[in-house]
């Protein structure tokens, strides 16, 4: 038995914790390990490689989930601990992270944002997905057309391949640039709408990330890119994109056409600063 600590994770991960009776592996990656509950939500645990995240618990160590674990591996939870198979998890004494960037402020800066967006090299990237679905949802969430969202919400949810599917990865990011273009209560109904319309029509990784984005949280990454974003630092700025384009085969770059998209085409990209 391998007994390792963790040092962050997300609010969510105690609730996980505390409410999950039937716990099973659900994927089993090198650098990772999900789990899922009767309840259809994921808990990831990640190595430092991988960070926090909105449903993540961060171990201290790269150990290599692969060697361990299996989707037959038991589960076993306590009050101070995690027992996947023959690894155990303490989680005394591990500090909350919390994966909601400061919205309020970014909105403050939404034209030095879009200013830096539109320096992006990847502005014009087209996911493979339907132009006519990516562009006329992306004008629905700028302008807070909620109706119009939803229904290409439906069209959009599950399309594509892979864990997180791309229609899925360009709906998160769109959600993202809902929170910095619309006051809170507006961005805060379309960005639930959405994702409870969408979390149903996907698999269960991709509904955990569209579920999150639907209450305003983001994995580690995205709170680098906003707060490179708003900064004078070009290094840090190019840097944060290139962290979110390398992640998954094409999931970071769908999602970031998503944010670039709706930024772009929201109301106030006309007006001047």
């Amino acid at each position: 038995m391998q007994s390792i600590n963790a040092p962050s994770l997300a609010p969510g991960v105690i609730d996980w914790l505390a409410n999950s009776s039937c716990p099973r592996v659900l994927h089993v990656f090198d650098s990772a390990c999900n789990l899922i509950n009767e309840r259809r939500e994921v808990l990831s645990i990640v190595t430092p490689q991988i960070g926090n995240g909105p449903f993540n618990l961060v171990v201290e160590e790269d150990v290599l989930f692969s060697e361990h674990l299996g989707l037959q591996s038991s589960i076993s939870i306590s009050l101070d601990h995690l027992t996947l198979g023959n690894l155990t998890i303490n989680t005394t004494g591990t500090k909350l992270w919390s994966p909601r960037p400061d919205w309020e402020t970014l909105q403050t800066k939404r034209h030095d944002i879009l200013y830096n967006v539109t320096k992006l090299p990847i502005t014009n990237n087209q996911p493979l997905l339907p132009k006519s679905l990516t562009t006329s949802f992306s004008s629905a969430l700028a302008t807070a057309d909620i109706s119009s969202a939803l229904t290409i919400t439906s069209q959009l949810a599950g399309l594509g391949i892979g864990l997180t599917p791309a229609g899925d990865d360009f709906i998160m990011g769109a959600i993202y640039a809902a929170w910095i273009i619309h006051p809170y209560d507006i961005a805060s109904i379309l960005a639930q709408e959405i994702s409870n319309t969408a979390s149903p029509m996907t698999t269960s990784l991709s509904a955990a990330w569209l579920r999150s984005a639907g209450k305003g949280e983001a994995g580690i990454l995205w709170h680098e890119f906003f707060d490179a974003l708003i900064s004078d630092d070009r290094a840090q700025f190019e840097e944060s994109t290139g962290n979110i384009l390398a992640r998954g085969e094409t999931s970071g770059a769908d999602a970031l056409a998503g944010f670039i998209r709706t930024i772009i085409a929201s109301p106030f990209s006309k007006i001047p600063s």
